[in-house]
Order: C-alpha cells, then sequence, then structure tokens
C-alpha cells in the first residue's frame, strides 16, 4: 500500500537554474501573439458569417439529393449508391420458363406487348424493353447479381387473356421453373406490378415473392387489403407512365402556358368514383367555378374527352390537385409536370419515387385529405407567383426522371430505377432451402449441389 505522503511526479519538471530568465521582451511579444491570434480568429469568423445560413446548409446537404448540371444530365450522389453504376441484370425470355408467355400475351398468346405499352399500365412493357437494350443486361445467370421476371399480368388481365386464378397458377408454374429463385428465396429476383393493385394481382405473392423485389407506383393498399404488399425497405416505387406525346422531346401534345394567361386557380380532371376527397372538389368547384375548374369528363362514349383536350384542360391552371382514387397513386401527379402546374397533393398514403434524392417539398404540395376546402383554395390564392414560378422551375428539372427513356438519355426513369437497384444488391444469396459447405459448395436441404438443382422445384 501506498504512503500517504505520496506525491504524484510532475510530468513538467521545474525550470533549471540556468534555464535564460523571461525578460520583459519575452512578456511582450507573448502578448503580441495572443492579440495577433485573437485578431485572426475574429477576422476569419467574420467573413464565414457573412455567407447565407441557406448556402451553407444548401452545400452541406445537396450531396444527397440528385444534382443536374445546367445541361440538363443527371449526378446521382455516392452515399448509399457507390460512383458509378455497375449491375449485371439478368432477363428470363419468355420461352425459357414455362408459363411466362401467359403472363405476357394471355393464355393463347394473341395479346401484343404494343398493345400492353399503352396508358397508364405501360411501365410493365417499357421496363422490360429497356433492360432487353440495357449495356447492363447480361445472358450468364452465374455472374448475374439481378433477375427480371417479365410480364404484363394487369394489361393480360384487363383484356381477358388470363383471370385472376389463372394468373395465380402461371405466376406459381413460372416461379417452380427458376433455381435461382430458389437459391435466394426470390430476393435477388425483381417483378413489375405497375398498377394500383400493385403486387395483389399476384394473390399467393405473399407466400412466394414477399422477399423479392416489387417495382409498382402504388406505396399502399390497405384500404382494401389487410396488409400491404409493398415494403420501403426492399420495394421501388416507379414513375406512372405519362404519354409519350407529353414527354418527347420537340412533340408536345400541349405546351406550357404562362402563369397570366391561366384561367383558373387550380383545377381536377378526372371522375368521382364514389371516394370521399373527389366528391368534395367536384362540390367545392361548383361554389367557386372562377377558382376551380372540375369539368364533368367522360371517359367513353361520342364525348369522351381526348388526351388533346385533358392536357389543354390540366396547363390552364396554376395547380394541378391530385386526390387518391381507387388507390393512393395518382397519374394526375406526374402528368402535371408536363404542363407546368404544381401537383397539390390529396392523398395522404401516397408514396413518390426516388424520395432518397429528391426533395418533394420543393416541386409539390402536399395538403391533408381531411381539409379539403375553401381553406385549401384560399391558401392556394395567397402563394404569390414567383413562388409558383420557383417550384415549376424546380419540376421542370426534376421532371425528365418520370421519362421512359432510352439508356442513352442521362436522366431518365429507367436510369433512376438502376441506381435504386443497385442499392438492393446482395454479394451473398442465401434463404431458408439454401446451405452450404466448408468448400464454399451451395446444396439444398438435400444436400444437392445448386447446379444439379433441376425444375420443378419446390416452392415455399
Amino acid at each position: 500500500m501506498g504512503s500517504p505522503n505520496f506525491k504524484p511526479t510532475r510530468i513538467f519538471s521545474p525550470h533549471h537554474h540556468n534555464s535564460p530568465p523571461c525578460t520583459r521582451t519575452h512578456q511582450i511579444g507573448a502578448l503580441l501573439l495572443v492579440a495577433s491570434t485573437f485578431f485572426l480568429v475574429r477576422l476569419f469568423d467574420h467573413s464565414f458569417s457573412t455567407c447565407p445560413p441557406s448556402s451553407l446548409n444548401h452545400d452541406h446537404t445537396s450531396q444527397n439529393f440528385v444534382h443536374f448540371s445546367d445541361g440538363g444530365s443527371l449526378s446521382w450522389p455516392q452515399i448509399g449508391y457507390g460512383s458509378h453504376l455497375s449491375l449485371k441484370i439478368y432477363v428470363y425470355e419468355e420461352d425459357e420458363i414455362d408459363g411466362l408467355k401467359e403472363l405476357l400475351r394471355g393464355r393463347e398468346g394473341k395479346i401484343s406487348a404494343d398493345a400492353c405499352v399503352k396508358g397508364q399500365w405501360g411501365t410493365q412493357v417499357k421496363i422490360h424493353r429497356l433492360l432487353l437494350q440495357s449495356r447492363f443486361r447480361t445472358r450468364k445467370k452465374e455472374e448475374a447479381n439481378l433477375f427480371f421476371v417479365p410480364a404484363y399480368v394487369k394489361c393480360v388481365r384487363m383484356m381477358g387473356g388470363l383471370n385472376d386464378k389463372e394468373i395465380n397458377s402461371t405466376y406459381v408454374k413460372a416461379l417452380s421453373q427458376m433455381p435461382y429463385f430458389r437459391r435466394s428465396g426470390g430476393r435477388d429476383h425483381i417483378f413489375v406490378f405497375p398498377s394500383g393493385a400493385g403486387a395483389h394481382l399476384f394473390r399467393s405473392w405473399a407466400t412466394y415473392i414477399n422477399r423479392s423485389i416489387i417495382l409498382t407506383p402504388e406505396g399502399d393498399r390497405t384500404d382494401k387489403k389487410d396488409t400491404s404488399s409493398f415494403n420501403t425497405w426492399k420495394d421501388i416505387i416507379i414513375p406512372g407512365n405519362v404519354e409519350d406525346g407529353m414527354t418527347k422531346r420537340g412533340a408536345v401534345t400541349a405546351q406550357p402556358l404562362p402563369l397570366s394567361k391561366r384561367k383558373y386557380l387550380a383545377n381536377y380532371l378526372g371522375r368521382a368514383q364514389g371516394k370521399a376527397g373527389r366528391l368534395k372538389l367536384i362540390e367545392l368547384a361548383k361554389q367557386y367555378p372562377d377558382k376551380l375548374e372540375c369539368p364533368e369528363l367522360k371517359f367513353s362514349g361520342p364525348e369522351k374527352l381526348g388526351r388533346m383536350e385533358y392536357f389543354h384542360h390540366l396547363r390552364n391552371a396554376k395547380f394541378c390537385v391530385a386526390p387518391r382514387g381507387e388507390s393512393s397513386w395518382t397519374l394526375r401527379f406526374y402528368e402535371s409536370f408536363f404542363v407546368e402546374c404544381v401537383p397539390v397533393i390529396l392523398s395522404d398514403q401516397a408514396e413518390f419515387p426516388f424520395q432518397n434524392v429528391i426533395d418533394y417539398t420543393q416541386i409539390s404540395i402536399k395538403w391533408p385529405s381531411t381539409r379539403i376546402g375553401l381553406e385549401l383554395l384560399e391558401y392556394l390564392e395567397s402563394i404569390p407567383d414567383e413562388d409558383v414560378e420557383r417550384m415549376i422551375a424546380a419540376g421542370r428539372q426534376v421532371r425528365c426522371l418520370w421519362v421512359y427513356a432510352p439508356e442513352f438519355e442521362s436522366c431518365s426513369a429507367m436510369q433512376g430505377i438502376l441506381w435504386e437497384l443497385q442499392r438492393k444488391v446482395r454479394q451473398f444469396h442465401q434463404s431458408a432451402e439454401t446451405f452450404w459447405l466448408h468448400n464454399r459448395t451451395i446444396v439444398n436441404r438435400n444436400l444437392v449441389e445448386f447446379s444439379s438443382w433441376k425444375p420443378p422445384l419446390p416452392l415455399p
């Protein structure tokens, strides 16, 4: 035990007697050093404080958002994505897998891809076609890190090519032919469901593809289902399919109007469908017809509204109101950007594409669907035109991400989807029915090597 008189060793020993004395000259020099240091610190502090706080914050946060150059080229943030795209995606051929042809063309094989590419569900065809032409496509399954399963089931169902029961059984049959699906439990397989129904088009989705990557514009269907098929951590929200006549360069169906020439404050162009929010808008338009345009639209018969007429109506207001319909997503949100009308979202559960890199507060307004009324119109009316113009300009930059353009375009929906897919890549593949041995051999429950797995394979 130490002595009570123990004193800790001093780190700095006292000056030796032969050390030079501290003179008045030394003291004056030290004071000058302190004073000059203080002055320089204040000088630098003042120069930084003259920068607007917003610019500093912008520099700090801009690295997290997608960046557009003056020429319109897109630069994706590196955080969580990497510096460049390096994907290898295998696209299943329709003749390769028993059942895929029916999912693409119906039981009789008479439904064409051209018939399915039209309308708001055309993304199922466009994504397939773009991947077939992609530089990231590989024809070697063994080197692929993702697998794309093509199907046009929304279109096929709408055109009577398959009923719900047939869609379900055909999907199950097709999946049982895919050893790589079995290897990963579907984690590296991509499916497109382009409508509000999402993956619920495949009734047994929860059993078979609940771990797969689902591309869909719809993030919520809990209004009609006990559970939503969309999982924000593995699935990807994709833009709806805006008509090509509005998105192709040089051939625009309806040119935007200057704000000063727009007749209405806001508009809603759509059917009531018995939905509370839409019914409120229709009633509000009757009370304030000079502010809110809400015509009774006919989508069939001799008085059917043509597409050009539709966009000419849409461009005639500063704000385009987008309430929920049968589901939470609405194509009107995307269409509004191409007539340069600020979208007002009245769909509380709506999800949007590329939320990791787009700040939607800069390009749109989201208003509670429970507060549809005069209060909404008064709020919209209070927004200065300069702010409206600012939001339109920001939307003009972002809207290229809603366009399903070829890969050589520097900005497109497909570019955004590929970047999001890159975040989903797993370097290791495993499932409840996948096992491995000391020599890195992948085997199944019966210790059969992966290369020898033969279809049909047992599914969960």
